[in-house]
């Protein structure tokens, strides 16, 4: 099997109060789903980009940290899961069912594998 980065995104400006009882429902469900379909391997929310930390390696040896995400951008991600999955077009269709619990933009992403 392989691992899949399924994530969340929503715009910098994304108001929380317009997640619900129905919303948080939905997401609990596909919890559940992924579990019982044994493909979930870690799921986690994030802190909005606003309180990041970029780091960057410099010529001299040292590494700056600043304030903020690393991305400009209008949305960033806001959570993720880690799913087990035969193939791409598996991981896209637990994708579609993300973005319907969600209502958010969803990206899915194949991990390298890990050489042997």
């Amino acid at each position: 099997m392989k691992e899949y980065l399924v994530t969340v995104h929503h715009a910098d400006d994304f108001d929380p109060a317009t997640e619900d009882e129905a919303m948080d429902r939905a997401i609990d469900e596909l919890n559940e789903e992924m579990i019982a379909a044994g493909i979930r391997v870690f799921v986690g929310g994030l802190h909005h980009a606003s309180t990041a930390r970029s780091l960057r390696a410099q010529p001299d040896g040292t590494v700056s940290v600043t304030e903020g995400s690393y991305l400009q951008g209008k949305e960033h991600a806001c959570g993720f899961w880690v799913l087990e999955a035969e193939d791409m077009d598996e991981a896209v269709e637990w994708g579609r069912k993300a973005a319907l619990a969600c209502r958010a933009p969803i990206e899915v992403r194949e991990f390298h594998e890990a050489p042997e």
